[in-house]
């Protein structure tokens, strides 16, 4: 990951800028750069990832036009080959194509991006900022309004506490220009279902997937693998072992009393023949990185915080134990194909909603966790599941063939890849299990039973209702709520709401995001 940074405004000094900036060092640790710009300031915090020397550093400048971008683009290379006819490149960035691309298309060419990406651009001509954002959101982006009227753009929110008084998640598919937003792509509303049937659709979700993880390995630096033992992580754990046909490294995490995922998670790892590594983590490791990762989430969100201190806790190990840069991730394949929850759907209309809501709010939820659980540690997130062409396509499928038909969630995807054997029936067939749940159902319930004892029920009551927006409904709602007002006062609006199951279905109206709570989470736990 990178830490990209833009200022639209001359009345901040330079010294406060600087400040907010370095907030999010750990997002580039390798190189620091800010600068001044006719219309305000663009700075850059660099992990380095693809052109690994200094001549991969930027902003990359044209003439007088500069870029700063945290991304990744796909199949940059014969892009650039076709760009240097009229364009001389300095690097083997994959960022550097962006500005004689805004050369040659202008705004268009964000339509024309295969690539996961925040970004601002200075157009010396207007003399003023761009911003844009990848269609799903992967990489983040957030704005705000300065006090003389100007604009803020950055990687995180905790880098405009203090310059803006309303901070927001920049939306994804859109860009800023000319004082507004423009959305270019949205990446959840389908215009025609493909309807092709299951055979077509399973043959399509495999090429589509592998060629995802493929374009996801091309790295100049150390790539490793997060590996639940679930499903999502395991079939992008076996695609990269197949197509690297060398031992890729994998990482795992548990409780020290009940890891569930753990000993599924060697299974796919003996059954590939990774390198595995194992996490065990306490009760005391939990609740003593609890209030860091609400921090650095800059989230309230429940089922977020919980399935974040896992996740932050292996990609912490992996930073202090490993040379790995790159964290290839399952995230992204529920809300295509379903979760727990979504077995209640009354119809096939409904599921696809369902399905398109997900899609839409993804960078507030699990998208915001795997960045910010990953980029803290100096560490870049990829994310197969969010190939373009392969949501664009998941989300085109007829969603009655994407419904739980068999009693088996994530059907076609298994089916997809029942025949290559790349993964034990035992996990592709395997019931799913809910992250925070799966590192161990302790670690929940230490967090719960830490939150009942900060409160009486009198007091959480009167706490709760003190809160306008996303009320708290829970003492550990309340809590993450409290913990997050300490760092991002007045700021709850940059998530919408509670993650929670589709409270108007059968089945569904529960008070706790966890699978564990619903009739049909059966054997999903063992």
């Amino acid at each position: 990951m990178c830490s990209i940074f833009g200022l639209i405004g001359k009345s901040i000094p330079q010294d406060v800028i600087k400040e907010c900036f370095d907030r999010t060092l750990s997002r580039g640790p390798d190189m620091s750069r800010l600068i001044e710009t006719p219309c305000g300031w663009l700075g850059f915090h660099r992990l380095a990832i693809m052109g690994l020397d200094e001549r991969g550093m930027q902003p990359f400048r044209l003439d007088d036009d500069y870029v700063v971008c945290n991304g990744e683009l796909y199949g940059f290379r014969p892009i650039r080959d076709r760009l240097m006819a009229k364009y001389a490149f300095s690097s083997q960035s994959d960022c550097e194509i962006l500005l004689p691309l805004y050369r040659e298309y202008g705004l268009d060419m964000f339509r024309t991006l295969d690539a996961e990406f925040a970004l601002i651009l200075y157009d010396a001509k207007k003399n003023t900022l761009i911003a844009a954002r990848d269609p799903i959101g992967i990489r983040p982006l957030y704005y705000g309004q300065l006090a003389d009227g100007g604009m803020a753009f950055a990687s995180e929110p905790k880098n405009l506490i203090g310059l803006c008084e309303t901070i927001l998640p920049f939306p994804p598919g859109c860009y800023w220009a000319d004082g507004e937003f423009v959305r270019y792509a949205d990446a959840a509303h389908v215009d025609q279902f493909s309807m092709d049937d299951e055979h077509t659709a399973c043959t399509k979700l495999h090429d589509l997937l592998i060629e995802g993880v493929k374009k996801r390995l091309d790295a100049d630096a150390p790539v490793g693998f997060l590996l639940s033992g679930g499903l999502d992580s395991s079939l992008v754990c076996a695609i990269a072992q197949h197509e690297l046909k060398k031992p890729i490294k994998t990482f795992a995490i548990g409780m020290d009393v009940d890891a569930i995922d753990l000993k599924y998670a060697r299974m796919v790892a003996e059954y590939i023949g990774s390198e595995h590594t194992e996490v065990i983590i306490s009760e005391q490791d939990v609740l003593g990185a609890l209030p860091h990762v609400v921090e650095l989430l800059g989230t309230y969100d429940i089922t977020t915080i919980r399935a974040s201190i896992g996740m932050y806790l292996v990609c912490k190990y992996v930073h202090e134990n490993t040379d790995v840069r790159v964290l290839l991730t399952g995230e992204i394949s529920d809300e295509l194909f379903g979760y727990k929850y979504t077995d209640f759907a009354p119809d096939a209309y409904s599921f696809q909603k369902e399905a398109e809501k997900r899609i839409s709010e993804l960078h507030m939820y699990d998208v915001l966790r795997a960045d910010r659980c990953i980029s803290v540690n100096s560490l870049e997130a990829r994310v197969p599941f969010g190939d373009l062409a392969f949501v664009r396509y998941a989300m085109s499928i007829d969603p009655a063939l994407k419904m739980n038909r068999t009693g088996m969630g994530k059907y076609l995807i298994r089916k997809a890849f029942a025949e290559d054997k790349l993964l034990p029936d035992e996990i592709l067939w395997r019931q799913k299990a809910a992250f925070s749940d799966a590192v161990g159902h302790s670690m929940v319930d230490d967090l719960k039973a830490y939150a009942e004892k900060q409160y009486t029920d009198e007091e959480a009551a009167k706490r709760c209702a003190a809160f306008d927006f996303a009320r708290p409904f829970t003492k550990e709602s309340l809590l993450y709520r409290e913990l997050f007002e300490q760092f991002y006062p007045g700021q709850a609006q940059m998530v919408v709401d509670f993650w929670m199951p589709n409270k108007t279905w059968p089945g569904c109206n529960v008070n706790d995001p966890s699978a564990r709570v619903l009739s049909n989470y059966g054997a999903s736990g063992e």
